[in-house]
């Protein structure tokens, strides 16, 4: 640790490491496998660029994210690091020089995507020279249950034999416990090579703003936009929202950007920079952006359209205060916004049908022109995204049903006996179809519940909260608002029982929620709610409990009560935490 201490200082100019990278950085450096799940802003990336500098071998990160490579890269060459990035992102002199440093050993940091890793051409150039260390960046990508799901991160784990099984260190900021296992069976990491830090960020204000109709959000937005001071993000479902807000916002004279996968790579990359660099305050985009941004000062994060995970929901609304200051992250939840997300659900995994129709694609001769079947020919065959065209293939190809060459190209091994084997292939999915189900109910509940946000989240994410309340997102403070009502009426509720059976004798038998009331036993509280036949009452200690009309009997205010606490005995607590 002298060392990791000596190089921390002299290259990165830190002092000391935060919570959860010494653990991680002294297994790397032990050579035992990691994952390690680490919440946005932790610091995942010195997790592997520390080690890097002082273990033998090159170290070879694998990420989604191009944009973020780019800006990685630079900072690690501005630090003095020879790091370089192999991807589509990146051609001409740029591509040529980092192919030679990969080839003459001279690269320590290598970062790629999974499609290149995958390139047969490309790993005889990493195999030139020992590999030390395979990183494995937003490593819940890697998993079928993740929420960002990237089939080409199903290879990572075969391809990390055929590089020499160098260590192996797997990083992302949300992964539930399945996820975990997934994960760490893919990569051969023990159950006891995970390090989970807590998830918990308490500068993140989390709240829900309910609207009734679509119309009610685009003016939620101005309002919120117009009210939060720094920068943002507006994250929205499909790429026909994001341009209606963007649209919405530009008409409010708002500085604002647009990103989402179908606008050209110049004008995503052109946008991403005015975004960093301050000359747009706000981004609009879809779930496109955003993953490994390194903005520290985003001051809010607004969903305009309800995320399909709560995991998805924290890693977006994450990107916010990484700084550690003050930073909003609010949902926007109108109740029809669920079958969005059902609908992309539809559509998402292969099932009997799709590897039915690749193999059968297969069984014929490749369109004329073409001297063998590509995963882009058979997709266009068989009509369906690549998406689940590639997951398919990947299934066929682990069953030894279907083989790759290193030029792509696609042939049987061997023949299928009918549907039942891709019924028991694709099963899995059907699993997984459901788990998605499951996970969206689960969103849906965190916008409409009452308790604390952060404990439904941690729940979630760790399977358990320190907490029973933040104290400090919405739900939070409407409590500890009604709570402080409720202790005030019962402060000048009657003194004893003769105040009380006066007052039960003057007032009529109906009871209204806020109305100071006695019950035997329990002591006085405050009704919630009352119908005909049951009445429940909210007391002192917290408990909520309920009752037949006629064991309830109406409080009288003490002499001398403040007129404000009349008013506030008429209102709904509800109203009042409002």
């Amino acid at each position: 640790m002298r060392r990791v201490r000596a190089v921390l200082r002299d290259t990165f100019g830190l002092n000391r490491l935060r919570p959860g990278q010494s653990a991680v950085i002294e297994r790397v450096l032990a050579g035992q496998p990691t994952l390690a799940v680490m919440p946005t802003g932790a610091g995942k990336s010195l997790c592997y660029q520390l080690p890097a500098l002082l273990i033998e071998g090159r170290t070879v990160v694998v990420s989604p994210l191009i944009a973020l490579m780019k800006d990685q890269c630079e900072s690690m060459r501005e630090l003095g690091v020879k790091c370089v990035q192999v991807n589509s992102g990146v051609d001409g002199e740029e591509a040529r020089a980092a192919e030679e440093a990969v080839a003459d050993g001279s690269a320590r940091i290598i970062m790629t995507t999974p499609e290149r890793l995958a390139e047969p051409a490309f790993r005889e150039l990493l195999l030139a020279h020992p590999i030390g260390l395979l990183a494995v960046d937003e490593a819940h990508c890697i998993s079928q249950w993740g929420h960002d799901f990237r089939p080409a991160f199903l290879e990572v784990g075969q391809l990390r034999k055929r590089l020499g099984q160098p260590v192996v260190l797997a990083l992302t900021a949300t992964a539930t416990d399945e996820i975990a296992d997934d994960i760490c069976k893919q990569l051969g990491i023990p159950a006891t090579g995970v390090v989970n830090t807590s998830s918990y960020r308490p500068n993140l204000d989390l709240r829900v703003v309910p609207v009734e109709k679509e119309a009610d959000k685009l003016a939620q937005v101005l309002k919120l936009v117009r009210a939060t001071r720094g920068s943002g993000i507006v994250y929205t479902a499909t790429v026909k929202a994001a341009e209606a807000v963007h649209e919405a916002l530009q008409a409010a004279d708002e500085s604002v950007g647009l990103y989402h996968g179908k606008l050209p790579s110049a004008e995503r990359h052109a946008a991403q920079e005015a975004f960093m660099s301050g000359e747009r305050r706000v981004m609009v985009a879809t779930n496109a952006f955003g993953l490994g941004i390194d903005k520290a000062d985003i001051r809010f994060v607004l969903h305009y359209q309800l995320p399909a995970t709560l995991e998805a929901y924290y890693q977006e609304a994450g990107r916010a205060g990484r700084d550690g200051e003050l930073a909003r992250c609010t949902l926007l939840f109108l109740r029809g916004d669920k079958a969005i997300q059902q609908f992309f659900m539809a559509g998402r995994y292969p099932g009997e049908e799709d590897a039915t129709a690749v193999v059968q694609a297969l069984q014929q001769d490749p369109p004329e022109g073409a001297d063998a079947w590509t995963l882009p020919l058979v997709q266009a065959r068989v009509g369906r995204p690549r998406s689940k065209v590639q997951v398919a293939l990947g299934l066929l190809r682990k069953d030894k049903i279907v083989a790759q060459a290193r030029d792509g190209a696609l042939r049987l091994l061997a023949k299928v006996a009918g549907s039942e084997r891709m019924r028991e292939l694709t099963a899995s999915y059907g699993r997984k179809r459901d788990l998605d189900r499951e996970a969206l109910e689960r969103m849906v509940f965190y916008a409409q519940t009452g308790q604390c946000r952060w404990r439904v989240v941690l729940d979630h994410l760790e399977g358990g909260s320190p907490f029973e309340r933040c104290c400090h997102c919405d739900n939070c403070r409407r409590i500890a608002a009604h709570e402080a009502v409720v202790e005030e009426l019962l402060r000048n509720a009657p003194a004893n029982d003769a105040e009380a059976d006066a007052a039960h004798a003057a007032e009529p038998a109906g009871f209204a929620r806020g109305d100071v009331v006695e019950v035997r036993r329990y002591g006085r509280g405050v009704v919630e709610e009352a119908t005909a036949t049951q009445v429940t009452v909210a007391f002192a200690d917290r408990s909520r409990r309920s009752f037949l009309p006629e064991f309830v009997r109406r409080a009288a205010a003490r002499r001398g009560r403040k007129p404000a606490m009349a008013a506030a005995a008429a209102t709904p607590p509800a109203r009042v935490a409002a």
